[in-house]
């Protein structure tokens, strides 16, 4: 009496399987040949990011840092952080983690700010797509290496897809909402002087937005990067491998190495894109 009753068990995981089983079998083409584009995509990436010297690297980090918060010691400060990369010996393991979160906030951003564009401009998609963000974010991060790993095996390109299936939410949500916070004013203002849609949003709505926006950019290439370790699990390579290798070994220091590493580059791309986010906000302000 105690146990669960047995007639009232739901074999979900039988059907799941089945039915993944069936999508790899009738789909096996389109998914191959999804997959070559995106490893493509990624390689280049990473070659371009290794191919870089250091030192141009870390000044491109001073030169970005200082044009988007015109704070020149805080720009010296993040290009010293990134000699700590190298200087820990895992330079080339974090342009690799860099290439993963780069071609992830792309993907992220190609999907992202349209389906939020079209949220901002019909309500009913707005109500539909809500809570499937909301379960994408309440759900753990483990959960997204399943799919990726069901469809793409291990490797690069799952690791690519469970990055940005955890990743976009935000920029979804924030495009949504910057497009519209915009003043009903400004947008009739635009309609009045015979504006069409989309001259609206490319010349009003967006412009106005983008500080928002800019937000979700950030918020999204944070949750990448936070995702590098657990994406490592299957078959990403960058220094979310060397943590998970440490913690393997139990080698607290290489471990602290690492995670320091990302860290900084956390550091490094927030300041940099908040920099720019408030300089937009800025510029929006002083122009109103």
């Amino acid at each position: 009496m105690s146990s669960f009753p047995e007639f009232l068990r739901l074999p979900l995981g039988v059907y799941v399987a089945s039915f993944v089983d069936w999508l790899k079998i009738t789909f096996s083409g389109p998914f191959d040949a999804v997959a070559g584009v995106f490893l493509w995509m990624l390689l280049r990436i990473e070659h371009f990011f290794l191919w870089l010297p250091w030192w141009l690297v870390v000044t491109g980090v001073i030169y970005l840092a200082w044009r988007g918060t015109r704070r020149p010691m805080l720009s010296i400060t993040l290009g010293v952080l990134m000699l700590f990369i190298g200087g820990f010996g895992l330079w080339d393991l974090a342009m690799q983690t860099l290439a993963i979160v780069c071609g992830s906030v792309f993907v992220s951003l190609l999907v992202g700010i349209p389906l939020g564009i079209l949220m901002a401009w019909n309500s009913t998609v707005e109500s539909l797509v809500r809570p499937v963000l909301d379960a994408m974010q309440t759900m753990p991060s483990f959960v997204y290496l399943v799919p990726a790993m069901m469809f793409f095996g291990l490797g690069k390109v799952p690791a690519l897809f469970a990055t940005t299936i955890y990743a976009v939410p935000p920029i979804i949500r924030l495009t949504n909402l910057g497009l519209r916070q915009v003043p009903a004013d400004v947008v009739e203002a635009g309609r009045a002087f015979g504006s069409t849609r989309l001259q609206i949003l490319f010349k009003i709505q967006m412009p106005l937005a983008t500080p928002t926006i800019m937000a979700g950019v950030n918020q999204t290439t944070m949750m990448a990067l936070a995702m590098v370790v657990i994406a490592s699990m299957i078959g990403a390579r960058g220094v979310g491998e060397e943590v998970l290798i440490a913690l393997g070994r139990l080698n607290v220091g290489q471990a602290f190495e690492a995670g320091v590493s990302i860290v900084i580059l956390a550091i490094v791309l927030d300041r940099i894109l908040q920099g720019f986010g408030k300089q937009r906000e800025f510029g929006h302000r002083f122009m109103s």
